[in-house]
């Protein structure tokens, strides 16, 4: 991940979505593992989709609720990633890196959301 302070959130986001979808495609191909990361590329996806919706809102009521749909997306990619992390895939760092990033995107959005009520 970039550490530059020009790196906006809307990017950040999209790195988010990207990398989990790369990491999925390194995941075995069985039943269990395959539903969860379908999970997973929908909820990261959807993180960055609200966010960038959330930018382009029309009012601040529907700014704040992008944002707060962001939130719950992002924590529930944080869900897939434990489960895929607990299932002992052997990639385990790429997986807390990335649930790692799913909880510092969740609390900047939350930090948002304060700001915004």
């Amino acid at each position: 991940m970039k550490n530059s302070p020009s790196y906006s959130l809307e990017e950040r986001t999209y790195e988010f979505a990207k990398n989990c979808r790369s990491m999925v495609r390194t995941l075995p191909n069985n039943f269990s593992i395959r539903e969860d990361a379908r999970q997973l590329i929908r909820s990261s996806g959807s993180v960055a989709a609200n966010y960038l919706e959330a930018n382009e809102a029309l009012s601040s009521k529907d700014k704040l609720y992008r944002m707060k749909v962001a939130r719950k997306e992002v924590k529930e990619s944080g869900l897939w990633l434990q489960l895929l992390e607990d299932s002992n895939l052997g990639n385990s760092d790429q997986i807390r890196s990335l649930n790692n990033e799913a909880i510092a995107i969740r609390k900047i959005l939350s930090s948002i959301i304060l700001k915004l009520s």
